[in-house]
């Protein structure tokens, strides 16, 4: 695992990393941490932990941030940036800005699917019209373990390392503040601080301009509340006086003319850009407001009137369209919310049938669907049948049929009958909310990318400002240039000297990258996963329920103690196993109902031997249910066994044996079928350069049978525990070097704990329905195709392939205005559109990953 996975990574805390639990996120906000619950799998928090411990940069970063419980081995179970908040007291500002949440009690404080919210918190000028935003309920206020309080706060002014930074200054000299977390995607603060700090702390905010809303512990978010449309007047008044005074310059009229047009433009559309331009100074910050506030004064302070009006007005145009964009990346998920109804129809306990919010239904319920009715919550048919479509979750493309004991799932679509379900999990903990959850806790989180070129941009201001000043100071002084051209030019730096493209290009394509893998149903837990996922060199993945269906079947049984009764063995054997969910276990277990063998025993003391068996003991005799390991760990071995054991493997059967404190007993024989969808799974993984490893605790001659079927590199049976954190960690090893040398790591059982927390991603199959897949994977795939593993390799691998294009483009733009500018070529107007046009050109291309075809198609993959 890189140092930067480990920074993410709760699994480290106790090697002494200093992460902080971040968990804010995109549209289902949680302030608490999730718990680990003892679990060395990784953690749920993984994705969001770099959000404190990476300071924001000098840029315009718009988009910041199963386990089995027997041991069956047999089959593996800032400080630049555009700054769009809106400012109290314009006439064209945003009022209060409120959201709403169904109310619900859960102990992640996971928001649920329902939650929406209207915002907008760009502001290009004054002059711009709101856009609807699906923003998180606030958490309450919580206790912390140290015994100061966690608190939230919306800010929507805050959405650009600008903020973070004027923020961070602020509390940060503030003895009652202990910590600060930031998510710029949600506008959401956390603060950690002493108790009865936090009217202090919103008071702070707002001396910097901004407004925090705090959610009440004692009460339910209030409903959202619809913003007014600002006037569009004041931008167009700008733009026709700004035409007026080039034209009145080019016409020869008289200079005041030009000047007061040329002023008029500038206070209808600049106030706001002023006013947070002296804020950011004032606090020692240098944003796209202050530079935009001295470029503009300067140049009317030289006489170029009708310049610094039309400067002013193409910013706020400019802004006013960046945010339309960067709006689309925010709400990328906002399609997720809306998959699950606001209501449902629940029986009465008088038998009546009544729609009511989903928020407000209870465990246990029973809720009715109609046909071509989406589902509102997660729950188990109890009546009826239908078929039901699942897309929307987990991306499979044929209707799932639904019958009684079926689960289904809030979100998904009923399609031909209908039926009635008893409701599993609350809405805010469904299955759809917690997918929710994870991605807005990815896209909190910021990837390796985005804190580099943070840190690129905290340094490029600042130098370009100083250039700015030599070029102004030094040609007039040394050289007897003229003082008019030489500011002139420094003030064309410093438009230049914003990198607003180059810090929103990476944020703005890992964000997408996050939701169109979401959509396709693949849950990616952060942007360090999606870029790593590019790298990976090998794929590790577990035998059962991975590459086979994960449901074998008894084939044989043989009786091996002559003195025995069959059916009494075989009644032992289905009574240790029924204790087991091993899908081995489960076979023999289901083999005996069919043939409705004695009722099951009594089984007292019993343990699962981890990669061998279980044991337990009937009627005070000892048994054992094993596979070969543990028969020859017992000591009952024989030359005639082995030959027995070897034919069965040879055929591909996984084989375990009953035993007591002499012999074995009978001998089971268990087969499981290969998954068309692994074999098509691993011809693309090849086509992709990734090499495969099967890592069962089956024997190897199932494990190399199974394995040439499906076409996998290379087969490891036998493996315990360790054996397979072994191999992973010699699969990473033989990779160390190459340009791919991440190893991937397939599996969701107790045996696959260690080498999950080892390998470089841990993938989560058929993660639906299961709170752990979705908390502890580092990337969780919704359903058991393993073609998702490529489809995931394809997005990464696109993904880094827009980075390298919108950081390139960025770049490229930026030092050639510098190069022209410094000649004497350019011009302010060139230097907006430049900053403005590179601003859109690589947000427009971040989003080209949003499409549902492109980042996967596989003619597209690059090896």
């Amino acid at each position: 695992m890189t140092d930067a996975q480990r920074t993410h990574d709760e699994r480290h805390r106790t090697a002494g990393a200093c992460c902080a639990d971040a968990h804010d996120a995109l549209a289902v906000g949680v302030a608490a941490a999730v718990p680990d619950a003892g679990r060395t799998a990784r953690g749920g928090e993984a994705a969001a932990q770099a959000t404190k411990s990476h300071a924001c940069g000098d840029g315009h970063d718009h988009a910041h941030e199963h386990d089995r419980e027997d041991g069956y081995a047999h089959g593996d179970g800032a400080t630049h940036g555009h700054d769009h908040g809106h400012e109290q007291g314009q006439a064209c500002s945003h009022g209060g800005v409120h959201h709403h949440a169904h109310a619900h009690a859960h102990a992640h404080a996971h928001a649920h699917a329902h939650a929406h919210a209207h915002a907008h918190a760009h502001d290009g000028g004054d002059c711009c019209a709101p856009a609807a935003l699906t923003l998180a309920p606030l958490p309450a206020s919580q206790a912390t373990a140290s015994g100061n309080m966690r608190s939230a706060f919306r800010i929507m002014q805050m959405d650009c390392p600008t903020e973070e930074t004027l923020i961070r200054k602020k509390l940060g000299g503030m003895r009652e503040v202990a910590s600060l977390e930031f998510n710029l995607m949600q506008r959401m603060l956390t603060v950690e601080h002493a108790p009865g700090a936090q009217a202090a702390i919103a008071g702070a905010i707002r001396a910097l301009g901004m407004t925090p809303e705090a959610a009440s512990a004692d009460a339910p978010p209030s409903p959202a509340r619809a913003e007014p449309a600002k006037p569009w007047w004041p931008l167009a008044l700008a733009g026709g006086a700004a035409i007026a005074s080039e034209a009145a310059s080019w016409a020869g009229l008289p200079t005041w003319l030009s000047a007061v047009l040329a002023l008029a433009a500038v206070l209808a559309c600049g106030i706001t850009t002023y006013k947070k331009g002296w804020i950011a100074l004032r606090n020692g910050n240098l944003n796209i407001n202050a530079l935009m506030s001295i470029a503009v004064t300067g140049a009317m302070a030289i006489g170029q009137w009708p310049e610094a009006a039309m400067v002013m007005v193409l910013f706020t145009i400019a802004e006013l369209i960046e945010a339309k964009s960067l709006d689309r990346a925010r709400n990328a998920i906002q399609g997720l919310m809306r998959l699950a109804p606001d209501t449902a129809t629940v029986q009465q306990p008088d038998g009546e049938w009544r729609t009511i919010e989903a928020g407000r239904v209870v465990l246990g319920a029973i809720v009715r669907v109609k046909p071509g009715e989406r589902i509102g919550l997660d729950g188990e048919v109890v009546a009826g049948r239908s078929t039901v479509n699942q897309a929307p979750i987990t991306g499979e493309s044929l209707p799932v049929e639904k019958t009684a004991g079926g689960p289904v799932f809030a979100g998904t679509i009923n399609e031909s009958g209908s039926f009635e379900y008893r409701v599993t999990a609350i809405a805010a903990n469904t299955t759809l909310a917690r997918i929710i959850h994870a991605v807005e806790e990815a896209q909190g989180a910021k990837a390796p990318t985005q804190r580099f070129v943070d840190q690129f941009a905290r340094v490029y201001t600042p130098i370009v400002f100083a250039i700015a000043l030599l070029v102004a100071a030094v040609p007039p002084i040394v050289t007897g240039g003229a003082w008019h051209e030489w500011i002139y030019r420094a003030l064309v730096l410093l438009v230049i000297a914003c990198p607003c493209a180059l810090v929103i290009s990476t944020p703005v394509t890992i964000v997408s990258g996050l939701a169109a893998a979401a959509r396709r149903g693949i849950l990616v837990k952060g942007g360090v996963y999606l870029e790593e996922g590019r790298k990976l060199a090998w794929l590790a993945l577990d035998k059962t329920g991975t590459i086979t269906h994960g449901k074998p079947v008894q084939t044989d049984f043989v009786l091996r103690a002559a003195d025995a009764d069959a059916a009494h063995v075989r009644h032992l054997a289905a009574s240790l196993a029924a204790r087991s969910d091993h899908p081995v276990s489960q076979a023999i277990a289901a083999a005996a109902r069919a043939d409705a063998v004695a009722p099951l025993a009594n089984v007292q003391d019993f343990e699962a031997l981890l990669g061998r068996g279980v044991r337990g003991t009937v009627d005070g005799a000892g048994y054992w249910l094993g596979n070969h390991r543990l028969v020859e760990e017992l000591g009952r071995c024989s030359p005639e066994l082995e030959a027995q054991l070897d034919a069965l493997e040879r055929q591909g059967k996984s084989v375990v044996m009953l035993i007591d404190d002499v012999r074995v007993l009978g001998v089971f024989a268990v087969a499981d079928t290969i998954k068309d969808t692994s074999r098509a799974a691993i011809a693309e993984l090849h086509a992709l350069g990734i090499r495969t490893a099967m890592l069962t605790g089956d024997n190897p001659h199932t494990a190399h049978a199974i394995a040439q079927q499906a076409g996998i590199d290379d087969a490891r049976g036998n493996q315990l525990p360790e054996d397979k954190l072994a191999a992973v960690e010699e699969l990473a090893a033989g990779a160390a070097g190459a340009t791919r040398s991440a190893v991937g790591m397939v599996g969701d059982g107790i045996n696959d704990a260690p080498a999950l927390a080892r390998a470089d991603i841990g993938f989560a199959m058929g993660a639906m329905g299961t709170d752990t897949a979705i908390e502890t994977a580092d990337v969780a795939l919704m359903d058991d195709d393993l073609r998702k593993i490529p489809a995931f390799v394809r997005l990464s691998r696109a993904t880094h392939r827009v980075l390298v294009q919108n950081i390139g483009f960025a770049l490229g733009v930026k030092l050639v205005f510098v190069a022209l500018t410094v000649a004497g070529l350019g011009t302010m107007w060139m230097a907006v559109f430049a900053d403005a046009g590179a601003s859109l050109i690589v947000v427009g291309n971040g989003l080209r990953l949003l499409s549902r075809s492109g980042a996967f198609d596989t003619a597209r993959a690059r090896r």
